[in-house]
């Protein structure tokens, strides 16, 4: 019984899921959902591929699980290979990939990853780890300590160090209240303001999502804003790490968002896609002159996890990958994803639509109370929520998000479908979407504020 289980929201039923096909969830009610999220962004080949099932059962049926203290394995290494080819080509040569269990593990291992390099390097006093406000890194302590999330760091913040954070790269809210291209990316400038301001003799790296994902929703920056902040990390002698654990493995239409601008990080943080929900997995890209550091100094990472490199996960991995190559997923990111600009766009016709953005098969919709002003929802109305569940209703699972603004205000819902989603279903999805937002638009106006239609 469902009882047994601590869920994440004590208030909410869960449906029971029973089955995954292609871009579909089906329940042990026997409703189809489309998942037009991905779960969280997570989903890239779509549920129920067989041959990734079979690969997982023949590994774990050879061997299922040694520790990377004891033993490497083929299957880790195969994957390890294919990764670093698919990096941006300045990371390939003598890069190394760390693997984990996911996300939050990845940037918990890149922090640790950045101290050490550090140290290996006689400059032990460089610790600190910047990033940006309205950023999101993982739920974990450490990697909560360098998310701007406001909402997910309140409650914990007393646990957690403070090591500056600079303002998002946010055009349709701008921190400054400019534009661009005349804005001249100032918001990345800040960066270096405030290395200058506070110094950075103590600071290990800076730390960044490409697209920002969930908490702001799909924001895309400003062409020479990555390459900016890339510079100013090179300027300042400190480690560049872009978390890619939701754009990354092709979800912005190139297998990492940085190739966008042309950067090369230090490290880059993977997770969600690189099994596609199959298996628990994430890792760290790590450049060469990282890896090199230590293999030359200390020859050992202070760090592990249990299930580092594990055997099944990384057969699951690498029949992802098989997959995606084979139907050349890739490069249909780009196709869908112009498909999912087109159908998305005809919704801003609708007051209660401030912005539709994205890259690829990774999109948002922010919702306020007037587009011509861009003043948010109170977040007691729980548009999000609402959008949510009347989508819902429509057969369309969403990923919603409250407190893109400033934490509190502002919401948005987040859609990244399996690359495998067809014009039909991308169709669908703009079809349920448009009727979640007209009943939300029509209460507005009628001045029912965030109560349901559907009551």
């Amino acid at each position: 019984m469902d009882e047994a289980i601590f869920p994440r929201n004590f208030l909410k039923r869960y449906p029971r899921a029973t089955r995954g096909e292609g871009c579909f969830v089906y329940t042990d009610e026997g409703k189809r959902y489309l998942d037009a999220s991905g779960g969280a962004a997570v989903v890239t080949i779509g549920h129920g591929v067989e041959e990734v099932a079979r690969a997982m059962a023949d590994q774990a049926s050879r061997l299922a699980y040694v520790h990377s203290s004891q033993f490497h394995t083929e299957v880790a290494e195969k994957l390890a290979r294919r990764i670093l080819l698919l990096a941006p080509e300045g990371m390939r040569l003598q890069g190394r990939v760390f693997f984990t269990s996911g996300g939050s593990e990845a940037t918990e291992t890149a922090l640790k990853l950045a101290r050490q390099y550090w140290l290996e390097r006689g400059e032990g006093k460089r610790f600190r780890v910047l990033s940006r406000l309205q950023s999101y890194h993982g739920s974990t302590l450490g990697a909560l300590s360098v998310s701007g999330n406001v909402r997910r760091r309140e409650p914990f913040a007393p646990m957690l160090p403070e090591w500056g954070h600079i303002p998002p790269c946010y055009c349709y809210r701008c921190p400054y209240g400019l534009r661009y291209p005349e804005c001249n990316v100032q918001c990345a400038d800040e960066l270096n303001g405030l290395l200058e301001r506070d110094g950075s003799e103590d600071v290990a790296a800076f730390i960044f999502e490409p697209v920002v994902g969930a908490t702001l929703g799909a924001v895309p920056p400003p062409d020479g804003y990555v390459q900016r902040i890339a510079e100013i990390c090179r300027q300042h002698g400190i480690l560049l790490i872009a978390d890619e654990v939701m754009t990354g493995m092709g979800r912005t239409g190139k297998p990492f968002a940085v190739e966008h601008w042309g950067a090369t990080p230090d490290m880059i943080l993977v997770g969600k896609g690189i099994a596609s929900g199959y298996a628990p997995l994430g890792a760290v890209i790590v450049a060469g002159h990282v890896a090199e550091t230590i293999s030359r100094g200390s020859g050992a990472f202070l760090h592990g996890y249990t299930y580092n490199a594990h055997p099944v996960a990384t057969a699951a991995g690498n029949a992802v990958l098989d997959y995606i190559e084979r139907e050349n997923l890739f490069a249909r990111v780009d196709v869908a994803g112009n498909e999912m600009r087109a159908a998305l766009e005809p919704l801003r016709k609708f007051s209660v639509i401030g912005d539709v953005r994205g890259r690829g098969l990774l999109w948002a919709i922010e919702f306020v109370q007037d587009a011509k002003t861009r003043k948010p929802f109170p977040p007691d109305a729980r548009i999000a929520s609402r959008i949510q569940g009347d989508a819902l209703e429509e057969g369309i699972m969403t990923y919603p998000i409250q407190g893109c603004l400033d934490g509190l205000h502002g919401d948005h819902i987040l859609l990244a479908p399996s690359f495998t989603i067809t014009s039909s279903i991308i169709q669908m999805l703009a079809a349920g979407l448009e009727t979640a937002i007209s009943a939300l638009e029509k209460s507005h106006l009628a001045g029912i504020g965030g109560s349901s239609a559907r009551g």
